[in-house]
């Protein structure tokens, strides 16, 4: 069943026409001092505000309006806004699908920042303001948490209006961190929603559907929806506006297992098939819809380091834009970031001087990760070929990144990845690899955040990996309501400089805790 409740910040009108994805045509009317019974178009927050990628003087503010409007944001030390800055930012217009973001610049590091949003159309009425709160990053060490996980609204689990939503977003909210990795498959552009499903158990699964969620996105129209439809869940908007976070994408936000030059199968039912086109208007979306700024990017596009004062460096990897053919894996030598993003991780691990180093691969190093969209038997996701033996295809690549970690005397690197949807801590030791130059590391995995759940999957021998915990469930697919959701969590204690890592249930309840010594 549909659902058109109205919610708080949401006229009736703009939840129904949400579907439509375009800019809201229906005024909203607010009273004027123009004369007796005048009145004038008022603009309207359509989907929250979103912070992103903070730094020591301030973050990324995201907005959507459902008219051109000037996006103003106004900051104080207290949720009273009784002493305030005022910053202006862009004209929010159609070409942009009425979103924009503004980078907040000049404020005390280390703090915390109340922020309101509102917007001023060109007759000079303003919105009603949404609210948030983030942390600038500390110029000193103090304790820090970050939270990761991935994969929203995927296999036909979409937003449950039974359950209140996607309440997981609401357990991490809870922990009160200071960073959310989101580590990709932020949307299912693939994956449409039906009004009711039946589980294997006789039970029924409703999800909230929109236009744009009932059929596979090819135009950009209809992948702006698939952001605007997760939007539409009150949880997932709280979070957004109280929690910073740092974004990627993966292959979901375009379709399933796309690569560089593919080709959608025909049997998908799509009628544009080039998963270069697919992919080019879901980068717009993406950029649209999440809140990071591409010219901020050491590519201009998304991958990009955010140093999160003394204790932590976080790498942002794009493991899908410069990859070789899922085919290819098993080729001498193989693409998965492309010789410049290579270089870049390279370089930037070797001159960091926080204690920590967080990679975030949004494509697990080790586990095997078939393309079961090809006939083709070896035909692969990630690094991993499923050959145990010397570094082939893509894993060369990663060969090359662990051996100059070793090489440059890098120490405290940490690996977070999401994508198959379970959780896993994987230890990587040259004591058990066919590749033996480098140190011995850990990679842990967390997810889904509302999707299907999978796994296990196999682990590749190359690298010496393996699981020290897994949590999966028995059965393929696994709804939301069976248990298998999940995030993970960093805590980096400030005088120690010992890192915790947990992994945890949708409920926020730890499976397993690593607690790992700083060298």
């Amino acid at each position: 069943m549909t659902d058109h409740r109205p919610r708080p910040g949401f006229s009736r009108r703009t939840l129904l026409r949400s579907g439509a994805v375009g800019l809201v045509a229906a005024p909203a009317l607010v009273a004027c001092s123009d004369g007796p019974g005048l009145v004038r178009e008022r603009p309207s927050l359509t989907h929250g505000v979103a912070v992103g990628d903070p730094r020591g003087d301030g973050a990324l503010i995201w907005a959507r309006s459902d008219r051109p409007a000037k996006l103003i944001v106004e900051t104080s030390a207290t949720e009273s806004f009784t002493d305030t800055r005022r910053f202006e930012g862009p004209l929010l217009t159609p070409a942009t699908d009425g979103t924009g973001r503004l980078r907040l610049a000049g404020l005390p590091a280390g703090q915390q920042v109340h922020y309101r949003v509102t917007l001023e159309g060109d007759n000079g009425a303003t919105s009603e303001a949404v609210t948030g709160v983030f942390r600038t990053v500390p110029a000193t060490a103090s304790d820090l948490r970050l939270l990761w996980s991935g994969d929203v609204v995927g296999q036909g689990w979409g937003s449950n209006p039974d359950l209140g939503g996607m309440r997981i977003f609401s357990a991490m909210a809870a922990r009160d961190p200071h960073l959310f990795l989101h580590s990709g498959d932020a949307v299912y552009a693939d994956g449409p929603l039906q009004e009711t499903v039946k589980l294997p158990d006789g039970r029924i699964w409703r999800n909230v559907v929109t236009a744009p969620k009932s059929a596979v996105a090819q135009t950009l129209e209809q992948f702006r929806g698939q952001y605007a439809y997760n939007l539409l869940d009150e949880n997932y908007r709280r979070f957004n506006a109280a929690v910073a976070q740092i974004v990627q994408w993966d292959d979901h936000e375009t379709v399933n297992n796309w690569y560089p030059g593919g080709q959608v199968a025909a049997t998908k039912g799509y009628t544009e098939r080039s998963m270069d086109v697919l992919a080019q208007r879901s980068w717009q979306a993406f950029r649209e819809w999440m809140p990071l700024d591409p010219a901020e990017a050491a590519d201009g596009r998304l991958y990009r380091k955010i140093a999160y004062g003394p204790l932590l460096d976080v790498f942002v990897l794009d493991m899908r834009t410069y990859k070789d053919t899922n085919n290819a894996d098993r080729a001498p030598d193989g693409k998965i970031f492309g010789p410049e993003q290579t270089r870049w991780l390279i370089d930037g691990l070797r001159d960091s001087r926080a204690t920590w180093k967080i990679v975030a691969n949004d494509l697990p190093l080790g586990l095997v990760v078939k393309d079961g969209e090809q006939p083709d038997t070896a035909a692969f996701e990630g690094p991993a070929n499923a050959d145990p033996g010397a570094p082939a295809g893509r894993e060369t690549e990663i060969a090359r990144v662990l051996s100059s970690i070793k090489a440059n005397k890098v120490t405290n690197v940490v690996w977070l990845t999401a994508d198959v949807h379970y959780t896993a801590a994987h230890h990587y030791s040259p004591e058990r690899a066919a590749f033996t130059d480098f140190d011995p590391f850990w990679e842990f995995v967390s997810g889904p955040l509302n999707a299907g759940a999978f796994g296990p999957n196999d682990l590749d021998g190359t690298f010496g990996p393996t699981a020290v915990f897994v949590h999966a469930p028995p059965v393929q697919n696994s709804s939301p309501l069976d248990g298998y959701q999940h995030f993970g969590e960093v805590r980096i204690d400030g005088a120690s400089r010992e890192l915790t890592v947990d992994l945890r249930n949708a409920a926020g309840a730890s499976l397993f805790t690593q607690r790992l010594a700083p060298r």
